[in-house]
C-alpha cells in the first residue's frame, strides 16, 4: 500500500538484509509484519523486538528524532513508551536510517480491548498532564521539535480551509461540512493560548494506544513529538467514545477556549486527511469521518 510520492519499498527480504548486516546477533530470530501507519511500516523480530523502517526521507526524520529524545523521556514518564534499542543506519538495501525497539505488548484500544471508557479516559488524562509537566531539557520549538500541532490556528487558515472545501466535495452529503466550517471558524476568532510551551506527544489516535487488562498501558509512535502550545494534544479525544472524552476532559480541567480550540484542531485533521488519504487509506479515511461525526454529534446533543 503506497501512501506518499517517493516511498522506498520494503518488504521482509530488506528488513533480513539490514538486520543480518547491521545486527547480526538477532539474525537468528523470526520476522513477520506488524502493521504499517502512514509514516512507517513495522515488523515484530522474534518475540521482543520490533523494527521500524520509515515510508519516505521526510519520516526517517522523526524516527531519528525518536532515537535522541525518547530514552531521555522514559525515565520521567509513568506510562510504557517504545524504546530504541538500535539505530539503523542507511545502506544499499535500504536509504534511510530505521530503527529496533523493545516490544510493547498490548492490544490497540477499541471496544473489545477497553473495560471501562471513562477510567480509560482519566488514565489518557493523567498521561498526557505528565508529559506537559516534562522539563523541556533545553529543547526548544525549532527545527526537529517543531510541527504544525504545537502551534497557532491561525497559521493553518489557509490549508484547513481548502481542506474543508474538498471535504465538502467528497463528503458533503452525508457529513455535515458547514456546521464543521462554523466550530473551525468560532475557534479561528478566540484569542491564541498564552500558556507556556510543553512536550507534546503530537498524535494520540488509538491505533497510537495501547491497552492491556482493559486499561491504558502504553502510548507508542512518538514520531509527532514536538514542542508547542497544548491545545493540539487534546484533538483526538474526539477519536474516542463521548464517556473517554468527559472523563478527559474533567480529569485535565480543560476550559472552554482550549476545548474549542482543540476541537477545531481535530476538524483540521480530519478534514485534511479525508482528501490526502481518500484512494490510499480507506482505513484511515474511515477514521477521520468518524471524527468529524462524534465532534457534529458533540454539537447536536450540547
Amino acid at each position: 500500500m503506497t501512501l506518499h510520492q517517493g516511498e522506498v519499498p520494503v518488504d521482509e527480504d530488506v528488513v533480513r538484509a539490514l538486520v543480518t548486516e547491521q545486527c547480526p546477533q538477532w539474525a537468528h530470530l523470526s520476522l513477520s509484519r506488524a502493521g504499517a501507519g502512514t509514516d512507517n511500516t513495522m515488523y515484530r523480530l522474534g518475540t521482543g523486538l520490533l523494527v521500524r523502517l520509515p515510508r519516505t526521507a521526510d519520516k526517517a526524520a522523526a524516527l531519528r528524532k525518536e532515537q535522541r529524545w525518547l530514552p531521555r523521556l522514559t525515565p520521567l514518564l509513568a506510562c510504557r513508551i517504545p524504546e530504541p534499542v538500535h539505530r539503523g543506519v542507511p545502506t544499499g538495501v535500504l536509504p534511510l536510517p530505521w530503527s529496533v525497539y523493545r516490544w510493547i505488548e498490548g492490544d490497540e484500544v477499541g471496544p473489545a480491548t477497553v473495560s471501562d471508557w471513562a477510567a480509560f479516559g482519566t488514565d489518557l488524562a493523567a498521561v498526557v498532564r505528565e508529559l506537559h509537566g516534562v522539563d523541556l531539557m533545553g529543547a526548544t520549538r525549532t527545527g526537529e521539535l517543531s510541527w504544525y500541532r504545537g502551534g497557532e490556528l491561525r497559521a493553518c487558515a489557509e490549508w484547513v480551509g481548502r481542506a474543508l472545501s474538498d471535504c465538502r466535495a467528497i463528503v458533503g452529503t452525508e457529513i455535515d461540512v458547514d456546521t464543521l466550517e462554523r466550530l473551525w471558524r468560532t475557534a479561528l476568532a478566540l484569542p491564541e493560548p498564552a500558556g507556556p510551551q510543553v512536550w507534546l506527544h503530537g498524535d494520540l489516535r488509538p491505533t497510537n494506544l495501547l491497552a492491556r487488562h482493559g486499561r491504558l498501558h502504553a502510548v507508542i509512535d512518538f514520531g509527532g513529538l514536538s514542542v508547542g502550545l497544548p491545545d493540539a494534544e487534546h484533538a483526538p479525544v474526539w477519536d474516542l467514545p463521548p464517556e473517554a472524552r468527559h472523563a478527559y476532559r474533567h480529569a485535565i480541567d480543560i476550559d472552554d477556549s482550549t476545548w474549542v480550540r482543540a476541537r477545531a484542531w481535530a476538524i483540521a485533521v480530519a478534514a485534511s486527511g479525508i482528501p490526502y488519504y481518500r484512494h490510499s487509506y480507506p482505513a484511515f479515511v474511515a477514521e477521520c469521518r468518524a471524527r468529524l461525526q462524534a465532534i457534529l454529534t458533540d454539537e447536536r446533543t450540547s
